[in-house]
């Protein structure tokens, strides 16, 4: 499991707070317990949604909450295709794409 992957599949490795050890990143995070999306990978032993099979991402009602869909909106940000590029290559080839580009929110397109 990559600690710099979020339940969501955003990159926490790129974002400053988790760089300077003022977060620890999704999963170990204990504040985080408000995460529906989070609970449920945590739950079924997931690193993150990427590995969900439950159902089609676009229908998941944790993944598209509102919360989420204002999280998205506020810090522009693309779970869904972090989700799409994390199934395609793997965690740890998207992790090693976002930690050269330093992006944290939005998928790198190849």
């Amino acid at each position: 499991m990559n600690p710099e992957i979020a339940a969501c599949g955003l990159f926490c490795g790129a974002c400053r707070k988790y760089r300077k050890g003022a977060c620890p990143g999704c999963h170990p995070n204990v504040r985080a317990t408000w995460c529906a999306v989070r609970s449920c990978c945590i739950g079924h032993g997931w690193q993150s949604c990427a590995e969900c099979t439950l159902q089609p991402l676009s229908e998941c009602r944790k993944f598209n909450s509102f919360i989420g869909k204002v999280f998205g909106f506020v810090f522009r940000s693309d779970r869904s295709g972090c989700i799409a590029r994390i199934r395609k290559v793997g965690a740890d080839a998207f992790a090693g794409e976002m930690r050269r580009a330093g992006t944290y929110n939005r998928p790198v397109k190849k």
